[in-house]
């Protein structure tokens, strides 16, 4: 049976084109970059020239700005806690109520420490409102921070504009983005559109690049301490041997994003809305988190009305087809998804939800299969369910109540 990996906001295969990049630096040029011998120089000229190729993919900041990272999450970490080391004075953060858990939780706990936290509402579409964010900013706010695009739905958020106005309210106060979903599929030009913005987190194996490394882009001048300390590297701001050929990796993958986006982006947003579309036609009672709202191209998060969304994922597999219900980084929980719980999705459909994300190698033989496997693991849990009309193939008068809420 053959695969149909419908999970790439969890993770992307690694390109051919970056493995062939990462070799050398596993073999022949595997010395130490902080050696000072001879052998030790390719090592060392491989992460500048990855830290130039970064620089370019995020707009032609300096390559000093560029920090590597083993991930986004370690990039997340470094910015908010070495933001609050950094400015003791400031004990006020904003967020929002659904980022992913690298910010969420880090929030949660920098709360627990005596840190004020606001975490803004989102409306049934996963998005922010610009007046709350603005009313949410104070004279001793530290940082906004702010998803480029959610993990679980795909609805951007208006970060050009909200680290605009961060800037106008107070120039001191840091924005931060989490650029995890949207480094290879939207522009992340920090020179022009994001040019307010301080600090962007992106991570490698979500553009083709190996799990392993990530990125952290810091402003010149953005106050910060080190999150890991005990050595030189990374100009001081992040002890430990750099992982070359992940560090070359991330770099080849960089390029490679730039050297055909629009063509793949067109590719895969065709892919993903014909999916979509079919899934819409095919089966009944079901609906598309964050439809109507802008989107990142390559995921659909939908919710099936009086079913589980564990179910359907356990029959998906069965099929060759993997799925998941929302972030990797918390799929080992039962609670249904905090991202959807605070967009409002009804209780008959918020344990329901499955995130189909499509990536460069998906085909349309793969969309075909999925639109021919998942209406049937539908129809085979609804006949389970006690809420559910399997003659008529609708909800039961009653639970039609309970999906509108009545």
């Amino acid at each position: 049976m053959r695969t149909i990996y419908l999970d790439n906001n969890a993770t992307t295969a690694v390109a051919p084109e970056v493995r062939a990049a990462m070799e050398p630096y596993f073999a022949a040029e595997f010395f130490n970059p902080s050696s000072a011998y001879d052998r030790a120089s390719p090592a060392t000229q491989a992460i500048k020239r990855a830290r130039d190729s970064v620089a370019r993919f995020l707009g032609g900041v300096d390559p000093s700005e560029i920090l590597f990272t083993s991930c986004a999450t370690e990039s997340l970490n470094t910015a908010l806690y070495g933001a609050v080391r950094a400015n003791p004075a400031r004990r006020h953060v904003i967020t929002t109520a659904v980022e992913h858990p690298a910010v969420y939780e880090v929030c949660k706990d920098l709360a627990r420490s005596g840190l004020e936290v606001t975490f803004l509402p989102v409306d049934r579409a996963g998005t922010l409102d610009l007046r709350t964010f603005i009313q949410a900013l104070r004279p001793d706010t530290l940082m906004a921070a702010i998803m480029h695009a959610n993990n679980e739905t795909g609805v951007i958020f208006p970060v050009e504009e909200l680290a605009r106005i961060t800037k106008e309210t107070d120039p001191t106060i840091l924005f931060l983005t989490d650029a995890t979903q949207t480094a290879g599929k939207l522009s992340l030009d920090l020179r022009g559109a994001l040019r307010h913005v301080d600090l962007l987190a992106f991570s490698g194996h979500k553009v083709h690049a190996p799990k392993g490394v990530g990125a952290l882009f810091v402003r010149r001048g953005t106050p910060i301490r080190p999150f890991m300390i005990g050595g030189h590297q990374e100009g001081g701001r992040r002890a430990g041997t750099e992982n070359v050929p992940y560090i070359a990796g991330l770099a080849r993958a960089a390029e490679l994003a730039q050297e055909d986006h629009d063509v793949v982006e067109a590719r895969i947003r065709r892919l993903r809305d014909r999916l979509e579309s079919g899934l819409l036609e095919r089966i009944p009672c079901v609906e598309v988190n964050g439809q109507g709202a802008a989107r990142i191209p390559n995921t659909c998060n939908i919710s099936v009305h009086f079913i589980e969304g564990e179910g359907m994922l356990y029959q998906l597999n069965e099929q060759g087809i993997c799925a998941s219900s929302g972030s990797a980084c918390t799929s080992g929980s039962l609670e249904p998804s905090h991202v959807l719980r605070a967009m409002g999705v009804p209780f008959t459909a918020v344990h329901g939800s499955v995130r189909l994300s499509l990536g460069r190698y998906n085909t349309d033989e793969d969309v075909d299969r999925a639109l021919e496997v998942f209406p049937q693991v539908v129809a085979n849990l609804r006949r389970l369910s006690p809420y559910w009309d399997t003659t008529h193939n609708r909800p039961r008068p009653e639970s039609e109540a309970m999906m509108r809420g009545a």
